[in-house]
């Protein structure tokens, strides 16, 4: 059995189940992108709650694992040539995963490709520019008098759901008949901007036919529905 003892995060965060990927999360679109593919892959794995409210994501223990002090983050004490690997990163750690399991990406070069630029437009774009909408309507940011800043996310929200609704026009996924890691890369986000964030009115997603039909086909897969509340909060 592989020995992660020398990895400073076990010893905030033991493994019952060292011989399983480790991974270090909180049940925030990022993090549950890792916890659903987990479930769907069913690669057996022992969750750890990374607490914010307690600033474990800056405790000398996790940053060795992630020097960026972000969820998620993982061990697996069987990488590759049988050696523990650990990742941060959320779109990285969806690779890795879908290529150890062979699930979840095509096995056509050109499609995996296609994927990836899907995961690339979840990385660059959706997340970062719905989380800002977020911070600038439900958090801190919604007091400032000055609506521009919100405004501007709005309208690259907007934008963006308008080119993943016509991309999704005449499609079942992202990838067309193939549900992929470009899936579950975007929807815990769109979920997240609709539901927690509560901008649906907001961005108008009631004109955004398609997203919302795939988000509901999304939400309604089981290995989705157990993943969203991994890990369980205290």
């Amino acid at each position: 059995m592989t020995d992660l003892s020398h990895f400073p995060i076990t010893k905030k965060w033991p493994a019952q189940h060292p011989e399983r990927l480790q991974l270090y999360s909180l049940p925030t679109p990022n993090g549950v992108k890792v916890s659903i593919l987990l479930e769907e892959t069913g690669l057996p794995y022992e969750p750890h709650l990374v607490s914010f409210e307690t600033n474990d994501q800056m405790s000398p223990e996790f940053l060795p694992l992630n020097p960026n002090n972000k969820i998620p983050a993982t061990l697996d004490p069987n990488g590759p040539g049988g050696q523990p690997l650990a990742l941060f990163e959320s779109g990285a750690i969806l690779l890795y995963l879908a290529e150890k399991t062979g699930q979840f990406i095509p096995k056509d070069a050109a499609a995996r490709y296609e994927t990836l630029q899907w995961v690339m437009f979840q990385m660059g774009g959706i997340g970062p520019m719905f989380g800002q909408l977020g911070f600038f309507h439900k958090f801190a940011g919604k007091a400032y008098e000055d609506k521009r800043p919100r405004d501007r996310y709005v309208a690259e929200s907007k934008r963006l759901l308008g080119v993943l609704d016509k991309h999704l026009a005449d499609r079942a996924w992202i990838m067309g008949d193939s549900y992929t890691i470009a899936d579950i890369a975007t929807f815990p986000w769109v979920r997240n901007l609709i539901g927690f964030y509560e901008a649906a009115d907001l961005v108008g997603f009631a004109d955004f036919k398609n997203v919302a039909r795939v988000l509901e086909a999304f939400v309604a897969r089981p290995a989705v529905v157990k993943g969203l509340g991994i890990p369980a909060r205290g």
